[in-house]
Order: structure tokens, then sequence, then C-alpha cells
């Protein structure tokens, strides 16, 4: 087979490996809420589209061209952010295909070449593709749109290669955060240095406007950077993948003596002492845990700053969002995937009657009195008089009892396990649990729509009365629920078990 061939059937093999995974079925329906969500948001962008081509037809500082080139950063940050949604790197995907007889560069250039042609890499076309039509065929003439939208194209490619190079590098060490954090703080100096004339964010979208000014005079230089920033992008994400795969494949790790403590206070605790100690003993030895854990707590710490010493999150909305969302990090990054790290040794589990049981509620508890953190860290906004502890209890409570009852239905429907230290070569990363996406929209959509009707029909006392009533029953009948998800899980056990091997 020549590149082109096999670029060809590994993009069938990727297309095709949805229907092929064991959740298929399960997936169907959560599928049709992200197609209807996705359906929204395009409607979404057209709408944005139209609205941005009015205040650029209006505006007489600037013209179409410049006005959407000097919003192009914003444009990208957000195109960033949702990529992790959305968006798998090659070095995930590789392990089927390391031992067959390829290049050793040929299948991770197959791979990059079909991360660019992701439908993903067209969804702003539905904000350009509108603008387009109506501030720039008219006023620059055909060739100067098809030209416009091709240097769009690239520059979500860029950013599309630039996303894979952070994602990558990130699961090595969280310090390279500070890598993204740098470069996107950079492009923010306009706003808070003067450079000329203008300041703020006039100055912002002047620079970067200035992509558009050149080309309207048919200056080549923005079109032939683009080109070479996307060329690099690519040729630095290829190394990088191919190094992380390859040194995944070949790394030996060297015996090392650990001490290894017994926990035996938590002995006096019975059978949930001795999961607690699983749990507790999963993330403290295992990387990929580990990490998970520790990103959580500091995710928690710096959002509690920011509420906490800031007033940029004051208004009501903000409020509820960030309380919510500040309780629910733990949750969505453990909870939400339960089952995936049991997946390594689920016959384990399986030897003894309510043994996985025993774990559910062990789990519940442990993730419950892990909620201390983030109640702790928001007392400060209590005391500086930015919000009510009345909120941050009912919150808190709200997420211990309904927030973490649809959480932890996730364990009907996680049918991949999740390697326990390798990152990139782990069979984890070929599906998409879509239902795991739909909980996770559903689980922040529903408690901010719910208590702002909530406090608009009545008032703020009511809403957190209302919020900390639901929640308290749902931690009362917690027993009941998670028997229930039990029986379910048993009634399907030979399936799920037979995936969570499957997916080792």
């Amino acid at each position: 087979m020549n590149r082109y061939q096999l670029f060809r059937a590994l993009r069938r093999h990727r297309i095709l490996s949805d229907r092929r995974a064991m959740n298929y079925e399960q997936n169907k329906a959560a599928k049709f809420v992200i197609w209807f969500s996705a359906s929204f948001t395009l409607l979404y962008l057209v709408f944005i589209a139209v609205m941005l081509s009015l205040i650029a037809n209006d505006s007489r500082g600037t013209t179409p061209m410049e006005f959407m080139f000097g919003a192009a950063p914003i444009i990208l940050l957000l195109d960033f952010g949702t990529r992790f949604l959305a968006q798998q790197t090659p070095a995930q995907i590789a392990k089927p295909y390391q031992l067959m007889p390829i290049p050793r560069y040929t299948c991770v250039d197959a791979l990059i070449a079909s991360s660019m042609l992701t439908g993903y890499n067209f969804v702003w076309f539905a904000m350009l593709v509108p603008y387009t039509i109506m501030s720039i065929v008219f006023a620059y003439g055909f060739w100067m749109a098809l030209l416009f939208l091709l240097m769009w194209w690239l520059m979500i490619l860029a950013n599309s290669q630039w996303f894979l190079i952070c994602k990558t590098l990130t699961t090595d060490t969280l310090l390279w955060w500070l890598l993204p954090a740098g470069v996107y703080a950079l492009m923010g100096l306009p706003i808070i240095l003067k450079l000329g004339a203008l300041k703020g964010w006039d100055q912002f979208f002047e620079l970067y406007g200035t992509i558009g000014t050149q080309t309207e005079q048919g200056n080549p230089l923005p079109l032939i950077s683009i080109v070479a920033l996307l060329a690099v992008l690519v040729l630095i994400n290829r190394r990088i993948q191919y190094t992380h795969v390859r040194n995944e494949l070949i790394k030996t790790e060297a015996s090392k003596k650990h001490k290894v403590s017994q926990m035996a206070a938590l002995d006096k605790f019975g059978e949930t002492g001795l999961y607690l100690k699983l749990e507790l003993k999963t993330i403290l030895r295992n990387k990929n845990p580990r990490k998970s854990f520790i990103m959580s707590v500091a995710l928690v710490l710096v959002l509690s700053l920011i509420i906490s010493t800031t007033d940029i999150y004051d208004n009501s909305m903000y409020t509820n969002f960030w309380g919510l969302y500040n309780y629910l990090i733990f949750g969505s990054i453990g909870v939400m995937r339960i089952m995936s790290n049991e997946g390594n040794y689920i016959d384990g589990l399986m030897i003894h009657k309510e043994n996985l049981l025993c774990s559910f509620k062990t789990k519940y508890y442990l993730y419950c009195i892990i909620l201390l953190w983030p109640f702790l860290l928001m007392l400060p906004t209590v005391i500086a008089g930015k919000w009510s502890l009345y909120m941050l209890v009912s919150y808190g409570t709200f997420t211990a009892g309904f927030q973490y009852f649809i959480l932890f239905q996730m364990a009907i429907y996680n049918r991949q396990t999740l390697p326990l230290n390798t990152k990139f070569v782990g069979k984890g990363g070929l599906q998409t649990n879509y239902v795991q996406l739909v909980a996770g929209i559903g689980v922040y959509l529903v408690p901010m729509i719910l208590v702002s009707v909530l406090q608009s029909a009545f008032s703020d006392t009511v809403g957190y009365t209302a919020m900390m009533v639901i929640g308290l029953v749902f931690i009362a009948t917690h027993q009941w629920w998670l028997r229930n998800i039990y029986n379910r899980w048993m009634k399907r056990r030979y399936d799920i078990m037979a995936a969570l091997r499957a997916s080792r």
C-alpha cells in the first residue's frame, strides 16, 4: 500500500470505529441528543454571524475584513477550549497499528491528516460563511471572499495542531499548561500595554485587524505566514505524537522499593474501610488517577482564588454557575468515569456477592467528603460578603445528592477500561462515550436552569432552599438508588464485563 491508500484505509477504519464499539447501541440515543445540541449550536453561530455582519457593515472605523480578523484570537481561543470535548490526539488512537508493517511515521502522518479533515474543523464555517456572504462578497468580490475563507480554514487547522501539541504535552506534566497560558497571555498584551494612540480592546482589535488590512491590499504575507505557521505546527506535532507513542511502547521502569502504608486506621470501618483503602491506593499509586485528582484539586484552588479575589464573577448568573461548577469538578472528573478504573480488576470485584455495591457506597462517601475542599476554599467569599453561607451549603448539598445521583448512573453506561498508568497506547481512546457527554451537559445545565427559574419566580432564598431540599432527599435515599444501580448493573454484568475486558 502506498501512503494515499494507507491514509484511506486508516480514515475508513476511524469512521467505522464507533459502529464496532461494544457500546454502540447505548450510544445511539445519546448521539441523537448530541446531534440536536450540535444543530442548535450551528444555528446559534449563524445568528452570531448575522449580528457581527450588521456591526461590521455599520462600522466606519474598520472594514469587514479587519473586523473579523481583529476578533480572530478570541475565536481561536474558544475553538481551542471546545476541542477538549471533541478531539483525541493521534497518539491516543495509535495502539492498534503499532505492530503492523508500516513505516514508523506513516501511521502517525495518516492519523494527523485524518484529524485535520474531521468535521469539527468546519464547525466555525457556520458563522464564517454567512458573514462572508453578508459582508465580504459584495464589498470585495468572490475571489477575495474565497481567500478570506481559505485563510480562516488554515488558521483553524493550525489551531487544531496547536491543541494536539498542548494536549499531548500536558499528559507528561501539568506544568506544560504554562505553555498555552503564556501564549494566550502574550496575545492579550495589547489590551494592557499602550503601544500607540489607542489602548485596551481598541488597540487589540487594531493590531490583529492588520491581517485584514494587508489582505485587502493584496499583500501575500498574511497568507504565507499562516501557511508557514501551519507547516511548522504540523512538523512539531508529528514529532511529538510519534515520540510519545514510541517512548511509551519501549520504556522500561526500574523497580523501586516503596514503603506501603497499611492505612490501619481504616480497618475499624470494616468492609467499607477496605474499599476506601482501594480507592485511596488507586489514586496514590497509579499515574493517571493521581494526575486527574491533582488536576481537580488545583482547578478548584485556582477557581476559588479567582472568585474570592476578583469581582468579574459577582453577578447572579456567574455566582450560580461557579458555585455549582466548583463543587462538581471532582465528580465530573472522577465519578463520571466510574467503573473505568475498576475495569482493570473487574473480575476481582465479582468474586463475592455485593462487592460492587460496597464499592459504589464507598466511592459515594469518599466523594461526599471531598466536597469539603471546595467548601473551605469558597468560604472567603462568604467572609467577604460576596456570597451567602446558605447558598454555599445548599449547592454542596445539591451536588452530594442530585448531581452524584446522576453521575453514578454512568456505572451502567461506562464500558471502557481506562489504563491506570499508560497514557497513549491504551484502547480507551478508540471509542467515544456519548452518554458521558450528555450526562456532563445535563449536570451543568439542569441545576443552572432550575435555580435561575426559582430565583426569577420567587427569591434567592427560595431557590437555595429548593436546591437543598432536593439534595437532602437524594442523600437520605442514597442506599436505595445505589442498590438500584447495582441491580441494573448485575442484569447487564456479562455484557459490561466483556466490554471492560475487551478495552483493557
